[in-house]
């Protein structure tokens, strides 16, 4: 035991400064996507307060390089809302991608032109969302995403803005459009498990829920990432107050259509 001690520390002499040389290193070079989307955000399309909301909350570099994307997917966005991923999605796919919005997308039809996304296009509702009856959650008939090639299908902070049949709508149009292989990419506000929906809760929704809904529709479970973890929401308050600032514990789960 005694001579087993001086062989340690003297091998700790070898590897503590390797590893602490490997840490001084350079950087490893960012992917091509990376670089991509940085030049998209820092576009003058975009105004002070969503290049406010990059770093801290949206994280837009490592979400999309989780997700898969490529300059040249082919990409659905759902329910792109005021258009915060629509201006870096759209500048980032318009040269060798294909990028379109769909569900209530028609409101930003007008904008695409203002901020020179000509390339994007606006997939038209088979049929309007329309209230449900419960405060900020919509419902409707039916849903076409109309293709059946594509690469990747996002949605950002919205899956609980449905119902649950108009879940289950989407999830099977999403299967549809995407070609055997294609991802599926689902970031939203977290709520505790099996807890019931409430003027504090209704924005968030169960990830475990969600994983059940979206394998229902034939999709297989790929993975999860923290990258939207925050440790100071205890998830008891709607994720738009004060207090949270917007910057809401939020769940990211990327599910896949099989193969085959």
């Amino acid at each position: 035991m005694s001579r087993s001690l001086p062989f340690l520390l003297s091998a700790l002499t070898l590897v503590v400064p390797a590893a602490a040389l490997a840490q001084m290193g350079p950087p490893a070079p960012k992917s091509d996507i990376a670089q991509r989307i940085e030049k998209a955000l820092a576009s003058n399309i975009r105004t002070d307060d969503e290049r406010s909301r990059d770093a801290k909350e949206r994280k837009p570099v490592p979400t999309l390089e989780f997700f898969g994307l490529r300059a040249d997917s082919k990409v659905i966005e759902l329910l792109p809302g005021a258009g915060w991923y629509t201006k870096v999605l759209g500048q980032v796919l318009a040269e060798k991608g294909d990028y379109a919005i769909a569900l209530g997308a028609g409101r930003l039809e007008p904008k695409l032109k203002e901020w020179k996304l000509d390339k994007t296009r606006s997939i038209p509702d088979k049929s309007p969302l329309k209230p449900s009856g419960q405060m900020g959650v919509f419902a409707t008939d039916a849903i076409d995403l109309q293709a059946t090639d594509v690469d990747l299908v996002l949605t950002f902070r919205n899956y609980h803005n449905m119902d649950a049949p108009t879940r289950a709508l989407l999830n099977r149009a999403v299967f549809k459009a995407l070609k055997p292989g294609g991802v599926y990419g689902i970031v939203d506000h977290t709520r505790r498990h099996n807890e019931p929906a409430s003027v504090e809760t209704w924005r968030r929704v169960d990830p475990v829920l969600v994983i059940k809904e979206v394998l229902d529709a034939g999709f297989v479970f790929e993975a999860y990432s923290d990258l939207h973890y925050r440790p100071d929401d205890d998830l008891r308050f709607d994720s738009q107050r004060d207090s949270l600032k917007g910057y809401s514990d939020r769940f990211t789960l990327k599910f896949r259509k099989p193969a085959k």
